[in-house]
């Protein structure tokens, strides 16, 4: 192990951005820092939540509906959004691309109601987003804005604008192709907490889009899916062909023994995972690095010994079952790695609705920035 925690950094956050009887706190699931400035997405909801460093808290909660920038089949209903990346132009948004199982919580149910909700699957059409929103630097204020369109300042002859992977009402192109892999075709329509097809990380390196799945997870071993876009008109992107035989995507597998993968991010040139259970049960959650990043232009099988476990983030909570979940892992500005979790512990709760983040250091003689 060669991280370790340091200190932790309060996130204030405003619930009555929302509805008045959801905890943001309770469903974090990404988060990814541009400048001084955090953004957060949460389980059940459609918008980004940008927090901004004063001191060593971050405050000033704002929240923007991604229904304002891009074209959503659902409207304001739950994109699931489990994956944020920002490339320096945009910010990438990966839904989870899962269907869910319900679940028989209501024990005034009569038995026979509760087993049989166990049978029904549902499908949310939001959850099968890939986006890319342009997120933009005032020169001026430091401050970094969402936009539906602008002008690329790079080139203000172009413009550039909000976009998502083009599909239908349940599927994107890329749940569609994936249905006819031998990998994948037997897990697409089953639900994400039962080792079915399940996003839950994204990571950007130039042209190089990571999707990291928490599931399906075979034989220990997980998944890494490599895509490349391209714009199709003003609102869709559409994948490109770059494997060998026309295929759409690549696949990267990784021996976690049977972790499934919760968050990507990227360290200059190396790859960093957050990997933990991909059923939905309490155990470790750990943080590994592929140093030098995944193989160019090909598929590739990476052996546990060829990628460094960094630390244990979390160990599960026999007392508090289902708590502590981390969820995202972000680059810090002092060169240190930032984690927030789903279904925080009561340690980490503050007041109604804030939270604590967990800062862990990155190995010695290794900058991130």
């Amino acid at each position: 192990m060669s991280c370790k925690k340091s200190h932790e950094r309060l996130l204030k956050l405003d619930d009555s951005l929302h509805n008045a009887n959801q905890k943001i706190r309770d469903e974090l699931s990404s988060v990814v820092r541009t400048g001084d400035y955090l953004w957060l997405a949460f389980d059940e909801g459609h918008s980004l939540e940008r927090l901004k460093r004063v001191g060593d808290i971050y405050e000033e909660h704002q929240s923007f509906s991604l229904t304002k920038y891009l074209d959503l089949p659902a409207g304001e209903n739950e994109m699931d959004i489990e994956g944020l990346a920002y490339d320096g132009t945009f910010m990438w948004i990966a839904g989870s691309h899962s269907c869910k199982r319900d679940k028989p919580d209501n024990r005034e149910e009569p038995v026979k109601k509760r087993i049989e909700r166990l049978s029904k699957i549902k499908h949310h059409p939001n959850r099968y987003t890939l986006a890319r929103v342009p997120l933009l630097k005032d020169p001026e204020s430091g401050e970094y804005h969402l936009y539906k369109s602008c002008p690329d300042p790079n080139n203000p002859k172009k413009t550039l604008t909000a976009t998502k992977l083009k599909g239908g009402e349940n599927y994107s192109q890329l749940s569609k192709v994936l249905a006819n892999d031998k990998h994948f075709g037997m897990f697409i329509d089953i639900p994400g907490k039962d080792n079915g097809l399940d996003i839950e990380g994204i990571a950007v390196m130039g042209e190089r889009i990571y999707l990291g799945l928490r599931g399906p997870v075979l034989r220990g071993w997980a998944i890494i899916l490599e895509v490349r876009v391209k714009q199709k008109g003003k609102k869709k992107l559409k994948l490109k062909k770059i494997g060998k035989n026309g295929q759409r995507y690549r696949k990267h597998f990784v021996n976690l023994h049977g972790m499934g993968i919760r968050e990507l991010a990227v360290a200059q040139d190396d790859l960093l995972i957050l990997a933990g259970p991909t059923m939905d049960c309490d155990g470790t959650i750990a943080l590994y690095r592929i140093v030098k990043g995944l193989p160019n232009a090909k598929e590739s099988l990476l052996y546990n010994d060829e990628i460094q476990r960094l630390a244990n983030v979390t160990l599960g909570h026999e007392t508090e079952y289902g708590k502590d979940k981390a969820e995202g892992l972000t680059l810090t500005e002092d060169d240190e790695l930032l984690v927030v979790y789903d279904a925080p512990t009561s340690t980490r709760r503050q007041n109604e609705s804030d939270a604590y983040a967990d800062i862990f250091t990155y190995p010695e003689g290794k900058k991130v920035s």
